[in-house]
């Protein structure tokens, strides 16, 4: 780490045993996930007010390169355990482990990307009302049959209309397995 833990008691006193345990929990980080730049942890005491009295607040900041953040505050309302200093700080690291191999994840590009469906506009509708073309945003025509529309709302397609769609190809060219209507703006239904 390039600066030391920043310890911030704020309601209790600084013992040398939290700090050792903070200071062990920071490098177990470190060791896992690789380098934290900077990191700051804010301890708060117990207070005397109605919904968290008794209970330890643990707030923890993790700067990694590229000015990627981790921030994890650690005060559940209703949960009793946090009235233990040791289990409020065990489990705010815990939850911040599990962020930062989030973090670490996305980082890495291991996390699934899902592509969003392109978009076109209902070109032509045949007479018989049975089957229609979209035309993509490249220009290309993709034919779609009623039974290809989501939801039942071929009657509500018109010429102009905007729809997202899934493309495969067919026995006579490109053509629609899925339509599906866009709402107002473009805004999927």
């Amino acid at each position: 780490m390039e600066t030391p833990v920043q310890i911030d008691f704020q309601g209790m006193q600084g013992r040398p045993d939290i700090r050792d345990s903070i200071e062990r929990h920071v490098a177990e980080l470190e060791r896992r996930y690789g380098r934290i730049t900077t990191c700051r942890v804010v301890m708060k005491g117990p207070s005397g007010h109605h919904r968290t009295g008794g209970l330890y607040e643990v707030n923890i900041h993790l700067a990694l390169p590229n000015g990627r953040e981790v921030n994890i505050g650690r005060t559940p309302p209703a949960d009793e355990r946090h009235a233990d200093l040791w289990f409020a700080i065990n489990d705010a690291f815990k939850h911040a482990r599990r962020r930062l191999q989030d973090q670490v994840r996305r980082l890495q590009a291991q996390v699934k990307q899902h592509e969003s469906q392109p978009i076109a506009t209902v070109k032509t509708i045949d007479p018989s009302g049975e089957f229609g073309f979209l035309e993509a945003a490249d220009g290309h025509e993709v034919y779609f049959h009623r039974n290809s529309v989501l939801d039942g709302a071929f009657g509500h397609l018109a010429v102009g209309t905007h729809v997202t769609f899934a493309e495969e190809m067919g026995e006579k060219g490109p053509q629609a397995s899925t339509v599906k209507l866009l709402g107002k703006h473009k805004l999927r239904l």
